[in-house]
């Protein structure tokens, strides 16, 4: 089997199209996580303002315990969105990476079948068994291939449990920290 030039010029221009979405893929979640920052620290540099104020305000030390409990849970809560938006814009990007891996190995997979097909069919007489040996060796890659993206999903599926489980646990002692901070504050 022997390649034409229209064919070469064809796969490069395919291996630069996808190369080219990629990058702009991953400049698509860079701006997302600038923009993210960027509200992120802007709130932060308002709310600081606001509790700067609020401090300076305050008559005695209870009353200033009692605001600084005030503001633990809502930036318990301000970091813990943070960190699944980071979370949501990076997967996302890692995503689209994957469908992309994917269907390129799936092409792949699919011309190499092509050719071991095609070899077979114009192999030399007595060439049964090298044959078998290849097509053989052709399917235990696929499957090996198939069996290491399952065990990724599985895993990626297994971190992003343990992600919302984290940060759930996170929220709810917050949430019991602040009423209780507040309490000796009293």
């Amino acid at each position: 089997m022997t390649l034409t030039v229209e064919q070469i010029v064809a796969a490069q221009k395919a291996n630069a199209e996808t190369l080219f979405g990629l990058t702009t893929k991953a400049f698509e979640g860079i701006e997302k996580l600038v923009s993210l920052n960027l509200t992120a620290s802007h709130a932060a540099l308002t709310e600081s303002a606001e509790h700067v104020q609020a401090a300076l305000s305050v008559k005695d030390a209870q009353e200033l315990m009692a605001l600084q409990a005030a503001m633990f849970q809502p930036l318990a809560e301000k970091a813990a969105a943070f960190s699944r938006h980071v979370y949501e814009i990076s997967t996302g990007v890692s995503s689209e990476f994957s469908k992309v891996a994917e269907a390129k190995t799936a092409e792949m997979q699919k011309g190499v079948s092509t050719l071991v097909e095609t070899a077979s069919k114009n192999a030399p007489a007595g060439s049964d068994t090298a044959v078998a040996f290849v097509k053989s060796a052709v399917t235990a890659a696929n499957n090996a291939f198939e069996s290491v993206q399952k065990a990724v999903k599985q895993a990626t599926d297994v971190a992003e449990a343990n992600i919302t489980a984290a940060t759930n646990t996170a929220l709810n002692a917050a949430k019991t920290a602040a009423p209780a901070a507040k309490k000796r504050a009293s």
